[in-house]
């Protein structure tokens, strides 16, 4: 059984920086991809990034291009969100997911990730 524990969450102001990290366990070889999505206020869940076990493909959501880095241990296991430039557009609840299919295959799509964690808060103030 795969499970995965989020953390880091917290709140920041504008322009600050913030690091998420991921604890995976139970992973199985049928585990590719993993990734990161969130949840604002009033909206539906949105892809933010998405990375392959073997840390070879990356995308990343418009929204946070440049400002976001994904990264991938497999040794620990742990996956990480470095957030940097924040605004508070990006103040949402943040959940870590893995997926069966390849990163190739549409990375975007939630109903393509079969575990999700419980979500981490991520507040950014004005």
């Amino acid at each position: 059984q795969v499970q995965l524990v989020e953390s880091g969450g917290g709140l920041v102001q504008a322009g600050d920086s913030l690091r998420l990290s991921c604890a995976a366990s139970g992973f199985t070889g049928g585990v590719t991809t993993l990734g990161w999505f969130r949840r604002a206020p009033g909206k539906e869940r949105e892809f933010v990034a998405a990375i392959s076990r073997r840390g070879g493909s990356i995308y990343y959501a418009d929204s946070v291009k440049g400002r976001f880095a994904i990264s991938n241990d497999n040794a620990k296991p742990t996956m990480s969100l470095q957030m940097n430039s924040l605004k508070p557009e990006d103040t949402a609840v943040y959940y870590c997911a893995a997926s069966k299919y390849s990163l190739t295959i549409s990375p975007t799509g939630t109903d393509r990730y079969h575990y999700w964690g419980q979500g981490t808060q991520v507040t950014v103030s004005s």
